[in-house]
């Protein structure tokens, strides 16, 4: 007889967070597309960032998972299942399936390779003859959010590790001549404050977007976020309650953005332009035209869409490629003027407001 399931910790809502849209925007275009890849968040302290993303993977409808597998293997689709359990499928044997929340794993400062990657255990495998493997937090999050905070601080190899894992979509770990891989598809989240450090810049040209959250200054809205956050901790199901028909449709309309995302396209002539701002800011390499396409297509299906318009482009084209301007590792980001600037040119627009105008409003 299994035991009943414990309630779920509450979870603030996340159709009830005030502000940030940059972020919420980018969260919600990763998990329409993952192939996005990622975003990391640089902001102040205190300023929502762990709330939100928690509050993004509960909104998240629940997936069909194999029961029992440590991957979180999709029944189905042979992308995102495990060897083990694609050789079950030959073999023509039943899978058990069960529903699961989407996982959120948070990524631990102090974290080995072995923590994040899984572990072999050569013993067994030598006096066995069986692959034991022990997996990581890698394997928990496949399917998921793997959430590090503070990812300034996290060890470049360790970044490197996560980061090579969330571009191919598998971990592999090999000891002593024994080689064990699965799938590692997850949205990858690194968040930060700029006052302890930024990443090197080929680290953070591997995020596909940067969204920059800044501390409320209206005092108006921080009432109105104290209110919230106070109505919530003195009764957490009742504010569940009065946010549920807003969590529902927006869950709703990222189950049909999901769907619809297949058959979104963008003109040539949008593409060649957005290749052209990528070149006229002098990116590197072609992260950049690759994720402003992706993440084009991403808000069109959000928005019930299937062709992309300049306005889709010019809402995350500031997202996809202000982190990917720093040559030099002391430069501070972008605030995403130039992107504009240049968006602007080659799209012929008008220009935004001058550089010290944008700052001054910026403060």
């Amino acid at each position: 007889m299994t035991a009943p399931a414990l309630p779920r910790r509450a979870v603030f809502p996340f159709t009830a967070i005030v502000g940030q849209e940059e972020m919420k925007l980018a969260l919600l275009l990763n998990v329409i597309d993952p192939k996005v890849g990622g975003v990391m968040i640089m902001g102040d302290r205190g300023t929502g960032k762990s709330t939100t993303i928690r509050a993004l993977a509960d909104l998240l409808p629940e997936i069909e998972v194999v029961a029992d597998d440590p991957f979180n293997s999709h029944p189905t689709d042979p992308e995102l299942m495990s060897d083990a359990i694609k050789q079950q499928i030959e073999q023509q044997t039943k899978l058990p399936i069960a529903r699961k929340k989407v996982q959120m794993v948070d990524l631990p400062l102090g974290a080995t390779e072995d923590r994040v990657c899984g572990t072999i255990d050569i013993e067994k495998a030598l006096s066995e003859g069986v692959k034991a493997f022990e997996p990581g937090l890698l394997a928990k999050a496949n399917r998921g959010i793997l959430y590090v905070d503070e990812v300034n601080l996290l060890d470049d190899h360790l970044v490197d590790v996560l980061l090579d894992s969330a571009a191919s979509g598998w971990n592999t770990v090999e000891r002593e001549g024994i080689s064990i891989r699965h799938p590692a598809r997850f949205v990858l989240v690194g968040s930060g404050n700029p006052e302890e450090g930024e990443l090197r810049p080929q680290l953070l040209d591997r995020f596909g977007m940067h969204a920059e959250i800044r501390t409320v200054k209206d005092p108006e809205l921080r009432v109105q976020i104290v209110d919230q956050r106070s109505q919530f901790d003195q009764n957490p199901q009742a504010f569940l309650e009065a946010h549920q028909a807003q969590q529902d449709e927006l869950q709703q309309r990222l189950l049909n953005a999901q769907a619809l995302l297949p058959t979104v396209s963008i003109d040539h002539d949008l593409r060649v332009k957005i290749s052209q701002v990528c070149s006229d800011l002098d990116v590197d390499g072609l992260r950049g035209d690759i994720v402003t396409n992706r993440a084009a297509k991403a808000i069109a299906a959000f928005e019930g869409r299937t062709d992309v318009t300049i306005d889709d482009i010019r809402r995350v084209i500031g997202l996809c490629l202000r982190h990917r301007l720093r040559k030099d590792p002391l430069e501070s980001i972008d605030s995403g003027y130039k992107v504009d600037k240049v968006f602007a040119q080659v799209f012929g627009l008008a220009e935004p407001e001058t550089a010290a105008a944008n700052g001054a409003m910026r403060r």
